[in-house]
């Protein structure tokens, strides 16, 4: 995918957000998410990336912080500015009973924007039934479904939980697509989750880490690459280098540097998810980094 250049203009712009539910809890999220940008939300299972996604679409409430859509301050209320939110969930968004097209004529009563031409393109793109009621469709049919409503009432952000959950490898790729021809008109923007590391690498523009509830690093992601490189050591000689992140088995350490803290050393290439396995695994919250994604939006203004 070629780079894209984001404009600056914030779509979405979360600060200091906490939200606590039972023994988890998300702790001073900052995430700011300009226009002409994918930004890809990773993390294990638990992370708090579902969390995330409800608090900032208002359907749980935060505990505090401030949550902004479009340059407003945002709770889940504004109706105008819902209309410009496509949302897709890792989870049952519609009726069972309901089939493709009740939900399209359900949907054109809600969104003043529908665009029901474009809905029934998107049926046919990923060959859906119109008339099958959804507990007759698989996982990954219901998935399609879900993104055809979320890309079919001209909205300006998408926010998308595991979308690409459930799907062959060549509707990830064509779902992935869609993505970067949404924002190639500039104003447009895109959070999704994912647990792919792969279709985050393709897609986005910008990795966020998350991990227990609190983001670990964020960065362009083609910045990210150049920035960390992998050294495999003797566990001994570990302590030696100054590691991001590290793990250490009984055949010896592996090492996630930053290679401006090594001049001169050579480091083999890291992956987004050498990366993120490297954090997740090798590191506490906190003692990773000291980027936040507030920091990725001035590194690029």
């Amino acid at each position: 995918m070629e780079n894209r250049n984001c404009n600056w203009q914030k779509v979405l712009s979360v600060t200091d957000l906490n939200k606590r539910l039972g023994d988890f809890s998300l702790e001073n999220i900052r995430l700011s998410l300009p226009a002409g940008c994918v930004m890809g939300l990773v993390g294990e299972n638990g992370a708090g990336k579902s969390t995330l996604i409800k608090t900032v679409l208002g359907i749980w409430r935060a505990d505090s912080g401030v949550t902004e859509l479009f340059g407003k301050t945002f709770d889940g209320s504004e109706r105008a500015v819902l209309e410009r939110v496509g949302v897709v969930l890792d989870e049952e968004q519609f009726p069972e009973t309901m089939t493709a097209s009740q939900i399209g004529s359900t949907l054109g009563g809600i969104y003043k924007q529908w665009d029901n031409g474009a809905y029934e393109s998107y049926l046919r793109r990923f060959s859906l039934p119109r008339t099958k009621p959804l507990r007759q469709l698989s996982k990954g049919m219901k998935m399609k479904l879900s993104i055809a409503a979320a890309l079919s009432h001209r909205a300006e952000l998408l926010i998308l939980d595991e979308p690409t959950s459930g799907l062959d490898p060549v509707m990830r790729d064509e779902v992935c697509e869609l993505l970067a021809d949404f924002v190639s008109q500039g104003s447009n923007a895109v959070l999704f989750s994912s647990h792919i590391v792969s279709d985050l690498e393709k897609t986005c523009d910008y990795i966020t880490f998350l991990h227990k509830g609190r983001v670990l690093l964020c960065e362009e992601k083609d910045r990210l690459k150049e920035e960390y490189g992998i050294l495999r050591c003797p566990a001994e000689k570990a302590q030696a280098f100054p590691a991001a992140a590290r793990r250490v088995t009984p055949y010896g350490a592996e090492l996630l540097l930053r290679r401006a803290d090594v001049p001169g050393k050579e480091l083999g290439q890291a992956t987004i998810e050498d990366i993120f396995l490297f954090f997740s695994r090798g590191s506490q919250p906190g003692e990773a980094s000291d980027t936040t994604v507030s920091d990725c939006a001035e590194k690029g203004a």
